[in-house]
């Protein structure tokens, strides 16, 4: 590149790609409105009639989490940190099985559809207020980020109209949600997840090609200090470390996987415990393939820019830009493939806001309004159910206003899914492991780990980290061409990502900021978890809990590992009921006729717990 031309703009082909992802979703819900009948009752609209197989649900468990905050997000922090990144393949690991043999078969076993009603099964009804009430706030609060974060960094770059694209997107999800209930966000998650391993691929190849190979890219990265996969200091301040990863990491994953509605309500939609396990390992997979893609995408990133940045040249405002100043950059021959990208990015976002409304009406329903109004029809909670999307859909799109105005709180608003994800999942670890806890115990635990994880929260929000702490690599423009970086310069609105409104600057640092507000972000749902698990196991223990007695449906008990292996002994068995005719209303579902709720015996014997 001797003569360094401009990056490229969206052209028509761009739009229309991206309106072409649009439309095929909206479709979808269309289609799944009348499909089979159409959303007869709410459990058709909110549990897709629980007959959903493993592939589909695992291949939307995938792509709900990975929002366009990893499309743009995860390439530019292994630009600027390096691929220590990537070691959240063992995390992905460890939350998938914590998941599938510790949450899954007491939530499975019960056949709920809000997992807050578990908390009032086991605990009681405050309980269950509390943690719904959480849940709520902290959902509408990320997809509001969800939504916004990725439209600013494209419009930045791009010049894609800020509000069209949010707007557009958040018409999108709540119209498909609404006609098509689960069905349709499973499915809809399906194709988008498609479209985001295509946007990726079409970046490495064009990568390695305009690179000369993948060797170069290696290269480049490992004279950069890029590949710095093994950093095993024990340290807890530090942001990424081997250890901060997968401890850290697999308590904030675990929350997201192990307790969170929007995941739950996938896999408890499965026809038989045996495929809701089947779709979490599966998801495993598809988890590894994105990340082995954005990783990469990074490493080539910094084989592209390693002399240039274009974040030190001012001719992007935020880290978050690199990525689709990356494929303007690369792909501006090919019309239509940035808007593949773009596409791709957003495929992230619908799908873990459609996710959320989709939870949201769910909790909603389940929680606040089937307890204290017991006489609506089956009809009528369904119609309430596509109320509630709408809504939520509503609220969503006026987050993602908020969000706009308070920019420097985007990194406030995930960490806060770390700090209320953290007490929730330690609720519920002492519901499903602890049998002695008792209401007092939760509630007090709730609050306490609550209390600590926000204090530790705002803390490193209000004094964040020292430089030191988080390590970044070094990067350069040296290579940069002087001439051409003063014309082209993007001016864009600032947006401090990092920095934050309340921020204390020049104060004296303290021991307590240098050490307990500089703990990694990891973390934060760690201390939540745990406190909230000691301060429960403490209460309860002075509170009577042992003197309790308990239904072993409600705890994980020995038999509910063991069952794993019943699929070796009675495989002749278990194919057989697969082809009996459905007589139990509908739901084709062993664990839950009624049978088996009144006597525990039956059901062991005839060998239905698959």
């Amino acid at each position: 590149m001797d003569t360094p031309r401009g990056i490229g703009t969206f052209v028509v082909w761009d739009y229309v790609v991206f309106a072409g992802m649009l439309v095929i979703s909206a479709a979808i819900g269309i289609y799944y409105a009348f499909a089979g009948g159409g959303q007869q009752t709410s459990k058709d609209f909110l549990m897709g009639g629980r007959r959903m197989t493993a592939v589909p649900v695992a291949l939307s468990l995938t792509a709900s989490f990975m929002s366009a905050v990893t499309v743009l997000g995860t390439p530019s922090e292994v630009y600027r940190f390096g691929a220590i990144f990537s070691i959240f393949a063992f995390t992905y690991f460890f939350v998938v099985v914590i998941s599938a043999e510790v949450f899954l078969p007491v939530f499975y076993k019960l056949g709920i559809t809000s997992t807050y009603e578990y908390l009032e099964l086991r605990f009681n009804k405050c309980v269950r207020l509390c943690g719904t009430v959480l849940f709520i706030v902290q959902t509408i609060l990320y997809t509001g980020i969800v939504i916004y974060a990725p439209a600013l960094a494209l419009n930045q770059v791009t010049g894609f109209d800020l509000w069209g694209a949010v707007v557009a997107t958040g018409v999108v999800c709540t119209f498909y949600c609404t006609l098509g209930g689960l069905k349709a966000v499973i499915w809809t998650d399906v194709f988008q997840i498609g479209i985001m391993v295509a946007g990726f691929t079409s970046v490495i190849i064009q990568a390695v090609v305009m690179q000369g190979g993948i060797s170069t890219i290696l290269n480049d990265a490992y004279d950069g200090g890029r590949l710095n996969f093994w950093n095993f200091n024990p340290n807890p301040l530090q942001r990424h470390t081997f250890w901060t990863i997968i401890i850290g990491g697999t308590f904030t994953w675990t929350s997201i996987y192990g307790v969170n509605q929007s995941q739950v309500q996938r896999y408890i939609s499965c026809k038989s415990r045996f495929q809701a396990k089947l779709s979490l390992y599966i998801n495993l997979v598809g988890l590894w393939a994105i990340l082995t893609c954005s990783v990469f995408c990074g490493l080539a990133l910094y084989s592209r820019y390693h002399d240039c940045d274009p974040w030190t040249a001012k001719k992007v405002s935020a880290p978050d830009q690199l990525m689709p100043y990356l494929v303007l950059d690369i792909l501006q021959d090919y019309p239509g493939l940035p808007g593949l990208f773009v596409a791709c990015a957003y495929s992230g976002t619908l799908s873990t806001v459609s996710s959320s409304i989709n939870a949201l009406a769910a909790v909603t329903v389940e929680d606040l309004i089937k307890p204290y109004f017991r006489s609506l029809s089956e009809r009528s909670l369904s119609w309430i159910s596509q109320g509630m999307s709408v809504v939520y859909g509503a609220l969503c799109i006026g987050m993602a206003a908020l969000a706009s105005l308070m920019g420097a709180l985007l990194q406030a608003a995930l960490s806060v899914f770390g700090m209320v994800g953290g007490p929730l999942m330690g609720l519920f670890a002492l519901g499903i492991l602890v049998p002695f806890a008792n209401s007092i115990g939760a509630l007090v635990g709730l609050m306490a780990g609550f209390a600590i994880s926000l204090w530790v929260g705002i803390g490193a929000q209000i004094y964040p980290p020292l430089p030191e702490r988080t390590l970044p690599l070094h990067l350069d423009i040296q290579g940069c061409n002087s001439t051409y970086n003063e014309t082209n310069l993007i001016t864009t609105t600032e947006m401090p990502f990092t920095t934050s409104v309340f921020q204390i600057y020049n104060v004296q640092r303290t021991p307590l900021m240098d050490n307990w507000y500089s703990l990694s972000y990891l973390y934060f749902s760690t201390v939540g978890t745990l406190v909230t698990l000691l301060v429960g196991i403490l209460v309860s223990l002075s509170t009577g809990g042992r003197k309790q007695n308990l239904d072993p449906r409600y705890i994980l008990t020995k038999e509910d590992f063991l069952s794993n292996f019943d699929i070796f002994k009675k495989k002749k068995h278990v194919l057989s009921y697969k082809s009996h005719p459905v007589e139990d209303g509908g739901t084709d579902n062993p664990a839950f006729n009624h049978i088996e709720l009144n006597s525990d015996q039956s059901g062991k014997s005839n060998g239905t717990r698959l």
